[in-house]
């Protein structure tokens, strides 16, 4: 029989390996949730030919996923009350499955958006609680690692998930891509229920204890982070949602080319997580504020010399570290800033993160239908560079 945990885990000296593997199916399920919401990205010019609609209104289904997960992230937490984090996250992770079959066996515009609608439901639910529930799965001096961890799957996604994936379209057709994200949610959702232990809402401070001061969710510190967050991750997905059209006409890579170029983006961003991580925990607005900088100059130089393939790589590359550290990196951020607050300030920061997806898939297809992708490239470049100038003026958290 399980038995229930509460915060006092957090106190043990030691990790064991359970959960640790507790961790583990907690980042697949954070790998697998943005994968499904970032396949479109690497299948765009496919699934909008089967489809019969314009690369742009493709691009929209981002903007339905994020909105949709924003909504939930923001709200999961409160909703759940005191149920079983572990089987709301293995609910959310079936959501996310049929989500994924809904967008395989999807037949028009409409049918693609009830599908992603369905999707983000999956989505803001499983990474609106991923971050809070590893943070209690280990001890305390673990809990940054156990945090990196959990968020990694963001950018395994782009490692693994989104190059597979396009990978897979490639070579079946585009709906198996997404058949087979359906079957390894399901599989998921049957390790979260297995590794995970009973977790309920965070216990209250125990008879006795003086309760701390509770102070507003939305301080100072916590409306720059989430300025910085929504700045800087318009700006990526606006310019990031058609990196694929840039590459092929720009650069006039091939879809195979192509695949193993978001590979390299991924790899890159895998190493930008882990380093972000690694530093965020004591200097989160250092971290991101390198990051938001990385990203600006990333993709100025995909502008300028996107042209050339070695050119186009490199910047792909510098997007791809710069960028892989914004999840951990914004997540830290704001674990500093409401460390009172952690289940709430999560879904929070989430839902901003995912509010901000919908935004810059929208913004980027706008673009790209009114005035062409080199422009699109040069203002999402600027708007990263407001994002940094947003986090110098702005109040940081306790760390600098």
């Amino acid at each position: 029989m399980r038995t229930t945990v509460d915060d006092g885990l957090t106190a043990q000296q030691h990790t064991t390996t359970g959960q640790w593997l507790a961790v583990a199916a907690l980042t697949f399920g954070t790998f697998l949730a943005v994968t499904s919401e970032m396949l479109p990205v690497g299948v765009l010019t496919p699934l909008a030919a089967g489809l019969h609609i314009s690369p742009g209104a493709a691009g929209f289904s981002l903007t339905v996923a994020g909105l949709m997960s924003a909504v939930t992230a923001a709200g999961v937490s409160r909703v759940i009350g005191d149920a079983d984090r572990r089987r709301v996250l293995a609910c959310a992770m079936g959501v996310l499955a049929v989500g994924n079959v809904l967008t395989m066996v999807a037949n028009g515009f409409t049918m693609l958006v009830i599908s992603r609608l369905v999707l983000g439901v999956g989505m803001g639910a499983v990474w609106g609680m991923a971050a809070a529930v590893a943070a209690r799965l280990v001890a305390r001096r673990n809990v940054t690692l156990a945090v990196s961890i959990a968020v990694s799957g963001v950018a395994s996604a782009s490692v693994a998930g989104v190059p597979i994936g396009t990978a897979i379209g490639d070579a079946f057709g585009w709906r198996s891509a997404f058949g087979v994200l359906a079957a390894l949610a399901g599989l998921a959702a049957i390790g979260i229920l297995v590794a995970l232990p009973v977790l309920r809402r965070p216990v209250a401070p125990r008879a006795g204890t003086a309760p701390a001061p509770r102070l507003p969710l939305l301080r100072a510190s916590v409306t720059t982070g989430a300025i910085v967050i929504v700045a800087l991750v318009t700006a990526h997905f606006a310019a990031y949602t058609y990196v694929r059209p840039v590459l092929e006409e720009r650069t006039g890579m091939s879809a195979g080319v192509i695949a193993i170029v978001l590979l390299v983006y991924g790899v890159f961003g895998l190493v930008g997580n882990f380093v972000a991580g690694a530093v965020a925990g004591r200097r989160p607005r250092a971290t991101l504020l390198t990051l938001a900088g990385g990203i600006a100059v990333a993709i100025a130089a995909l502008t300028a010399f996107g042209t050339s393939t070695p050119g186009a790589i490199a910047a792909i590359a510098l997007w791809g570290i710069a960028y892989g550290g914004v999840s951990v990196g914004g997540q830290l951020w704001m674990t500093a800033a409401a460390p009172d607050r952690i289940e709430h300030i999560t879904g929070l920061y989430v839902g901003a993160f995912t509010a901000s997806i919908a935004l810059g898939a929208l913004v980027g297809g706008l673009l790209v239908e009114g005035v062409g992708l080199l422009p699109l490239l040069w203002i999402t470049a600027a708007l990263a560079a407001t994002a940094l100038a947003a986090g110098l003026v702005g109040r940081s958290p306790a760390n600098p």
